[in-house]
């Protein structure tokens, strides 16, 4: 039988005071629901990753190769070698703790093993007996540890405790991407078999079908055309959205969630409605069925793996530039790795908007933008018909989701775009938006349900921010960008801050939009009676 999950006043009881055993220690009590289950056997032999086989993190023997600790120190000294930013992130710490309280995991926990800086000491205690002369000679005199067995476990506990959201990278005055030691330590661990089903069945299914539920092409194609006969009833308009079509003008990438989940599918009728307003020649593919890239969170070469695609069917289509939707982890590694890892994406044009004459300049590398810059151009150039009394039902605030945000600079768009389609608009408090954003507590593929006692605490900063305008203007929608986000805050936020539904920023532009020929509209596209219909129509 499952274990009750604590109360919220329970969880809010947090020990910030010290342990009582040196940090050095590494033994972890792996606790129901603080810790995710590891990866099926079948997803490691499909990807061909090292060391398939059944155990579970509460066993004592994980069945390691016989030479593993070899495999981790010929692995972390190839990444030493290779990735000069992640030997400077060994090198550099003071330890100052200026990261130290900006974790949510550790907020929400009091663990001090989720300051990032402590974290990352896990990793760089053995860097430094093993690859430093000092360590080497003084052992732990210079802070090093010798890597066991429990510093192995120590290591899975905690890396999969980080959500990669880089929050504190942003209050590091040396710049030390804690992010990046986390990708590392959990590449290591990978070599080694020792990783978690939620981000490999994703990657699995991804690599076989082209997106991470692994819906085969019939699949996709029926997903779609009930979307567009459901718009069809809604709006008494019927929008095409094309399959796989040579020549179009732009390929369109989502995330697959935005067509078999929800609140992620009233963002997908938000697109198709803006896309057909607008006369946007596009075409979707049943290959590159999937725009978020849990390879980010395996290893540096599922990710060049899994975001091949995107490009490849770019150009077998001969489109000239894509437009990707909204997603979280897709848009850090499009921004930041793409065009070193699939590039140069010289069989594409510079983006152009067709219907404002927009040069995206900013997207000359990987000739991708996102859906709010798209969008946003389009409402500055008033070529959308919005009647924002649609939303008005709504008292809106918006997350400013961890990759969009910190890793792109997507900061204004989607306010811009709010604020035009909702006559309702709050900020949460300062430190928590924009570049200090918080977290949901659940992404880098931790959003499954076994380890939910730490998602929940790990949420809790951003819930508290929710929480804050939720009583002082009666918020009730939180909006975001990110499919992670859309997944993983409606059980966390109906946790903290009932009352909260969650949103996509398209779902709310779908709402406001006037289409031509449109029948009387008495609902939204979640199928709730709309309040004041009647509302002014503007351009």
């Amino acid at each position: 039988m499952a274990e009750p999950t604590p109360t919220p006043e329970a969880l809010t009881q947090i020990e910030f005071r010290p342990p009582q055993r040196d940090w050095r220690d590494p033994a972890v009590e792996f606790r129901k629901g603080t810790f995710c289950y590891p990866a099926n056997p079948k997803h490691l032999e499909y990807l061909g990753l090292a060391n398939p086989r059944k155990w579970q993190p509460t066993d004592a023997d994980w069945r390691l190769p016989e030479n593993w600790r070899q495999i981790i120190l010929d692995g972390l000294k190839e990444r030493l070698e290779k990735y000069r930013s992640f030997r400077l992130f060994m090198d550099i710490c003071v330890r100052c703790g200026a990261c130290a309280d900006k974790c949510h995991f550790y907020l929400g926990s009091g663990d001090p093993k989720n300051m990032p800086v402590l974290r990352a000491e896990l990793i760089r205690s053995v860097y430094r007996r093993y690859f430093t002369t000092a360590g080497r000679l003084l052992g732990p005199l210079a802070g090093g540890r010798e890597l066991t067995e429990q510093v192995l476990k120590e290591w899975f506990y905690y890396f999969y405790q980080c959500t990669e959201c880089r929050r504190c990278s942003v209050f590091c005055p040396y710049g030390i991407d804690t992010a990046e030691i986390t990708m590392i330590g959990r590449e290591l661990l990978n070599l080694v078999g020792c990783n978690i089903n939620w981000v490999l069945e994703p990657v699995a299914n991804c690599y076989r079908t082209g997106n991470h539920l692994g819906i085969q092409p019939h699949g996709f194609k029926d997903s779609l055309d009930f979307a567009v006969d459901e718009l069809a009833e809604m709006t008494g308009v019927r929008v095409e959205v094309p399959i796989n079509k040579k020549g179009a003008e732009v390929l369109f990438v989502t995330p697959s969630a935005d067509y078999f989940g929800t609140p992620h599918y009233f963002t997908l009728l938000g697109y198709f409605t803006l896309f057909h307003e607008v006369g946007l020649d596009f075409t979707m593919s049943a290959f590159a069925s999937e725009g978020g890239n849990f390879g980010l969170f395996t290893s540096h070469d599922m990710i060049k793996r899994l975001n091949a695609k995107i490009y490849m069917e770019a150009k077998r289509l001969g489109v000239k530039w894509i437009l990707g939707g909204e997603c979280g982890h897709m848009w850090r590694v499009l921004h930041q790795y793409m065009d070193t890892m699939n590039g140069p994406a010289d069989f594409l044009e510079v983006p152009v908007s067709p219907v404002t004459g927009t040069r995206f300049e900013h997207a000359r590398s990987t000739r991708m933008v996102h859906i709010c810059e798209f969008t946003a151009d389009l409402i500055r150039h008033g070529r959308l018909r919005l009647d924002p009394t649609r939303n008005a039902h709504w008292r809106v605030t918006y997350h400013d989701s961890c990759n969009p945000s910190r890793a792109m600079g997507l900061l204004e768009e989607p306010r811009y775009i709010l604020r035009q389609v909702c006559p309702s608009f709050y900020e949460m408090p300062e430190n928590t938006i924009r570049e200090q954003t918080f977290c949901c507590g659940s992404g880098s593929g931790l959003g499954t349900d076994e380890n939910l006692e730490m998602r929940l605490r790990g949420g809790f900063p951003r819930a508290n921010a929710v929480r804050y305008v939720h009583d002082r203007h009666g918020v009730n929608l939180l909006a975001c960008v990110c499919a992670i986000d859309k997944a993983t805050l409606p059980p966390l936020l109906e946790y903290w801050v009932p009352g909260v539904e969650v949103a996509g920023v398209h779902e709310l532009v779908g709402n406001a939009l006037v289409l031509r020929g449109e029948q009387p509209r008495t609902t939204d596209l979640r199928g709730t009676p709309l309040a004041g219909t009647e509302g002014p129509t503007h351009a």
